[in-house]
């Protein structure tokens, strides 16, 4: 049977993702890393390149592709020596835009969607509270309708590209408690009322993230996004395209890694002889290898159902707890493997080992994760 991914279509993607990296990425990546941000001028570069729009239709500004594509993108990025970071900064518009492109609006496509695509604006989403994250539900940022506007106030936290991003996805609460009183709506950040806070973190260092407080904030009722109170439907709706997206960040880290630490063992020498020649460690480098190919094999079909229409909550939840544990065990092998090398700032391995740990985290906890496949499985 073909593989999907082999199309000569989609190796032409991989070719130009990483010619991409090697010329517009690299050679700044590490500065990058140590300043915190990534600049705008690469969203541009990327849409110029025919990247930044891929699995968004060319009716809406988009380059066109699906998922498939989409994981290709996220793939390629991270083989050619791209960041967790990088990923995550560049590719932030796949979690915010999708809402607005399901609902349909025209004005709002043109007014928020298309500039995004184009590399000209950035697109964040804003989901998580300071006293709620993976409980979507329990959301308190409050929208209070007067006349043609919503009066916002609330805090939001952790947001990707929260301090570059010229619009905000935003989950507010516009009636009672519960799932059925959340909407989205867009709130541009230049509008008064709006602070932001940067955020440090362990990993992902290039990725800006921030704390953003809304303090009467007054938005247009035409930035409604769907339907009042369909918010968490809309959220939720596109988990599975979210959890999917970091599976495949997490086995793609684990095989760059197990791809650095194939060569640092052959080239590197002890007692006489490369590290490579000794059983314990190639037994070690084909655990990693099993835990990788695992990840990727399960993803990549779930993420193949998912595209064919089939309902798979579970299933991608279960590709996101997998490819992480995988990443988490090969990561720390690299580190491992690299000895002391591997434990100095600089060193790929370590940035990897440190950009990894928020992926059993975002998108759904792996405790999280483990509790809605229990629970889509009648346990």
């Amino acid at each position: 049977m073909p593989d999907p991914l082999e199309t000569p279509e989609r190796r032409a993607l991989r070719t130009t993702v990483r010619s991409f990296v090697e010329q517009e990425v690299l050679p700044h990546l590490d500065r990058w890393e140590r300043e915190g941000i990534v600049p705008r001028e690469l969203h541009a570069r990327a849409a110029d390149a025919g990247l930044l729009g891929i699995g968004f239709d060319e009716a809406v500004g988009g380059s066109g592709g699906d998922a498939l594509d989409r994981l290709v993108l996220t793939e390629e990025i991270l083989l050619a020596g791209g960041s967790g970071g990088l990923v995550a900064a560049l590719l932030t518009h796949g979690i915010a835009l999708p809402h607005l492109v399901a609902a349909g609006d025209g004005a709002q496509v043109d007014e928020f969607v298309r500039p995004v695509l184009a590399g000209r604006r950035i697109a964040a989403l804003a989901v998580t509270e300071p006293d709620g994250g993976s409980d979507v539900a329990s959301v308190r940022t409050r929208a209070e309708r007067d006349a043609d506007v919503f009066v916002v106030n609330g805090t939001k936290t952790y947001i990707t590209s929260g301090m570059r991003a010229d619009l905000l996805t935003v989950l507010v609460r516009t009636g009672g408690p519960g799932h059925s009183g959340l909407s989205l709506l867009v709130v541009p950040t230049d509008t008064p009322g709006l602070v932001r806070r940067p955020l440090e973190k362990m990993g992902w260092h290039c990725s800006d993230t921030a704390e953003i407080g809304f303090v009467d904030v007054r938005v247009p009722v035409r930035n409604l996004v769907g339907a009042e109170g369909s918010g968490f439907l809309q959220v939720a709706t596109q988990f599975v395209d979210e959890r999917v997206g970091l599976a495949v960040q997490a086995y793609a880290t684990a095989q760059r890694c197990l791809d650095l630490t194939v060569d640092w063992v052959r080239d590197r020498e002890t007692f006489g002889r490369p590290l490579a020649t000794r059983q314990l460690v190639r037994h070690r480098l084909v655990e990693m290898h099993r835990q990788v190919d695992v990840a990727r094999t399960y993803t990549r079909q779930v993420a193949a159902r998912h595209l064919e229409g089939d309902e798979v909550v579970a299933e991608a939840a279960l590709a996101k707890n997998t490819a992480v544990a995988a990443c988490d065990a090969v990561v720390d092998a690299a580190v491992q493997l690299h000895g002391g090398l591997g434990y100095m700032r600089g060193t790929e391995v370590e940035r990897h080992y440190r950009d990894a740990r928020i992926l059993g985290i975002g998108g759904g906890a792996t405790e999280v994760m483990n509790e809605l496949v229990a629970a889509r499985l009648g346990w």
